[in-house]
């Protein structure tokens, strides 16, 4: 099922953020902040427009810390794993915040991906950067 989308209102948002392509670390921290207020209002109270909106910005600053900062081979599952191992956590520490054992478990085995949003979640839990998981 696909959501429909108000052009008026997405436009109103897209006028209000100015969404382009990211070229300075200046740019990134100003998407990052308006990325950490959505998260913070929840996914679940996004209207259409503003998913949309999160979905780019979070494109855009993904492709410019891809640039920004390469990742060093490790993916980020196995950055997750020896942050807990470091800490003497275990995979259940993490149940709290994503509501299953099984979910923890696909995203340590690599099955399902760290995103954006996990990693911004699992940076506030384990009081790191966001970068520190994802990059």
């Amino acid at each position: 099922m696909q959501t429909v989308i108000n052009d008026k209102k997405y436009g109103a948002l897209l006028t209000k953020v100015l969404p382009r392509r990211i070229e300075t670390e200046e740019e990134n921290k100003r998407y990052l902040a308006i990325v950490e207020k959505m998260i913070d209002k929840g996914a679940e109270n996004f209207s259409p427009e503003e998913d949309k909106l999160f979905d780019l910005l979070t494109m855009l600053i993904e492709e410019f810390e891809k640039k920004a900062y390469p990742m060093p081979g490790v993916p980020a599952n196995e950055r997750l794993k020896y942050i807990l191992k470091e800490r003497g956590m275990k995979q259940k520490d993490l149940v709290p915040l994503f509501g299953s054992e099984g979910v923890v478990s696909e995203i340590l085995s690599g099955k399902r991906l760290i995103t954006f949003k996990t990693a911004k979640k699992l940076a506030d839990f384990l009081q790191l950067s966001s970068y520190e998981i994802l990059i």
